[in-house]
């Protein structure tokens, strides 16, 4: 059933060298083979092009796309997207990680259930890869209950492209993924999840999600200038934030036992 079905995996890349060898090892190391990884380097000035153009000499199903200049992940990511050729569209940042059956788990998931549009559980870990916590997930989620909280990582998220068509990045500077979930939940009515653990999660102290007071910035203008929620429904889809963001906080437990 599987033969034949190609997942293409984008994976935007700046300044990544420390990680990426991690992360594409991760893709080769999956049971499920039919993939192409699409690198998309967004104008690094470390070693991450020469790590990848040593790849690329070693594995036909990786490909490198540099950009002309440095223009952010939306834009790496769209481009990634542009060039994918698989049936199914999945994302891994350069600083994250899959377990070896994610792929495998996921595309029979989808394909055994008719779904269009999919994300798992998955745990975090710090810069030295020591785990963190666990983040659990609801088995499905909607577009008005994504608005109250984003709960698909982008290094879980798959959609079909038989059923949605290339489903593309808003040009945002931050929070473009949950900005694309919200984009895909309004043609297909749900996205499912599947609550196993199947990938890693790097907590970086330079990245947006260290900083709470930035990211909930984010979402606000999120809701007001992308989404075009009026005043009253942008309240109240942020109070849910941030009201979900302080159980997660202080309490991680609670936050666990009812996927929060």
């Amino acid at each position: 059933m599987l033969e034949g079905i190609v997942v293409s995996i984008i994976t935007p890349c700046f300044n990544s060298e420390f990680f990426l060898e991690k992360t594409i090892e991760s893709i080769k190391k999956q049971t499920y083979k039919n993939w192409e990884l699409l690198i998309i380097d967004d104008c690094s000035i470390d070693k991450s092009k020469e790590l990848i153009e040593n790849y690329t000499l070693k594995d036909s199903r990786i490909k490198l796309i540099r950009l002309d200049k440095n223009s952010g992940a939306a834009v790496a990511r769209n481009r990634g997207i542009e060039e994918a050729s698989g049936r199914f569209i999945a994302f891994l940042d350069s600083d994250d990680s899959w377990h070896p059956e994610k792929l495998d788990k996921q595309v029979k998931f989808m394909l055994e259930n008719d779904y269009a549009f999919t994300y798992t559980s998955y745990h975090k870990v710090n810069e030295y890869d020591e785990y963190l916590s666990k983040v659990n997930i609801p088995l499905k989620t909607s577009y008005n209950e994504l608005l109250k909280t984003c709960v698909i990582g982008c290094l879980t998220a798959m959609y079909d492209t038989d059923k949605l068509g290339k489903v593309y990045f808003p040009l945002i500077r931050k929070r473009q993924d949950f900005a694309l979930w919200l984009k895909i939940l309004k043609l297909t009515p749900y996205a499912y999840g599947l609550n196993e653990d199947l990938a890693n999660y790097t907590v970086r102290s330079d990245s947006i999600s260290a900083n709470k007071f930035k990211a909930a910035q984010y979402n606000w203008y999120l809701y007001r200038n992308i989404e075009k929620l009026n005043i009253f429904k942008s309240i109240y889809y942020f109070s849910h934030y941030m009201i979900k963001g302080i159980i997660r906080s202080k309490f991680p437990s609670v936050a666990a036992k009812f996927n929060i």
